[in-house]
């Protein structure tokens, strides 16, 4: 007979209605894959809750009727996280949901939670970058790392901002039915399957932030769009009718890097999405990204990584149900008979 994966999430007032739906989304769509997901959610008192965007969501049980052996625990987060974290029979019933889960899973804010009940105490963690800092202040037992789309250590996974949470599901999917399996989930749901954990919340775009510079503005969507272009310092300034040298003071002034170093990191940030999806030479890989040869990439690679291509390829080449770190795989959620 087919076997049951348990999922339990945690949620109450306010709640942020994508922490809990990404989530349930991909097990959902895992299922019309061959998945055996039952997902069910428990609040407080039993009662149905209404979510940060004022929808009401369902509620199967209340937490202290749950039973969470074998399961995975997925807390989500909320705007009101300070609120959240200072209602401690809710932090009680956390706290004893993960003594039983087989694994325990945040989303966003939620990392709070798992902090305030102790589960983070002498682990890696990580959450939104805006939340960071104050987790890292009022935690200090938890080792924040401020960068990572998700972390995993031991039996407890802590995910980034809201999307990041289908990013953790697909991750928990891999490990549970397969690579093949959380590519097919990613296809149907139309995100990318690669988003590895270990990647940073941050594109290179991003990072630069919005100029208010109008023409370094539009030079920095330009290469963004169009990594593998002609972007010499030349041409560049030709393009825009400045000096290369006034170009030059443009980007450091609004940037904080010259205009090589940001063009290199464009490219390095393409050929990572190239290596984490596909299987295309290295020389083909260079070639689209405009670093040229092989060699140039596994330059670029060291310089901007810190690893080369090679060894970015074989760790991040699924969702990254390792971290790197001494933690190992993510969990797989033990599947008991239906």
């Amino acid at each position: 007979m087919a076997a049951d994966r348990s999922v339990l999430v945690v949620v109450y007032d306010g709640v942020r209605l994508l922490d809990v739906t990404g989530p349930l989304e991909v097990f959902a769509v895992a299922n019309e894959q061959g998945g055996r997901y039952r997902s069910r959610l428990a609040s407080p008192d039993g009662r149905d809750v209404v979510a940060n965007t004022g929808t009401r969501l369902g509620v199967d049980l209340s937490l202290a009727e749950a039973d969470a052996r074998d399961a995975t625990l997925v807390v989500p987060g909320g705007p009101n996280w300070p609120e959240t974290i200072n209602d401690a029979e809710l932090m009680d019933q956390i706290r004893r949901l993960s003594g039983q889960s087989a694994r325990t899973a945040s989303v966003c804010a939620g990392a709070f939670a798992l902090a305030a009940a102790g589960l983070l105490d002498g682990r890696r963690a990580t959450t939104h970058w805006e939340l960071a800092d104050q987790l890292a202040r009022r935690f200090p037992a938890v080792q924040v790392d401020r960068d990572a789309i998700f972390i995993q250590d031991g039996p407890m996974i802590t995910s980034a901002g809201v999307t990041s949470g289908i990013d953790l599901a697909l991750a928990l999917v891999e490990a549970d039915l397969g690579a093949e399996t959380a590519r097919m989930v990613a296809k149907q749901l139309v995100v990318f399957l690669q988003r590895p954990g270990g990647q940073s919340q941050f594109s290179v775009r991003a990072s630069a932030g919005q100029s208010n510079h109008d023409l370094i503005r539009k030079l920095l969507d330009a290469i963004t769009v169009d990594p593998a272009g002609d972007h010499s310092l030349s041409s560049m300034a030709a393009r825009v009718g400045v000096s290369a040298r006034h170009l030059t003071r443009l980007f450091n002034e609004e940037v904080g890097a010259t205009p090589a170093r940001f063009v290199e990191k464009v490219r390095v940030e393409a050929a990572q999405h190239l290596l984490e999806t596909g299987a295309a030479p290295l020389d083909r890989v260079a070639r689209q990204t405009g670093l040229g040869s092989p060699e140039t990439l596994r330059r670029a690679f060291t310089r901007v990584i810190g690893t080369t291509p090679g060894s970015y390829r074989s760790r991040f080449h699924t969702t990254g149900v390792t971290n790197g770190s001494s933690a190992g795989p993510l969990p797989a959620g033990p599947a008991s008979p239906a």
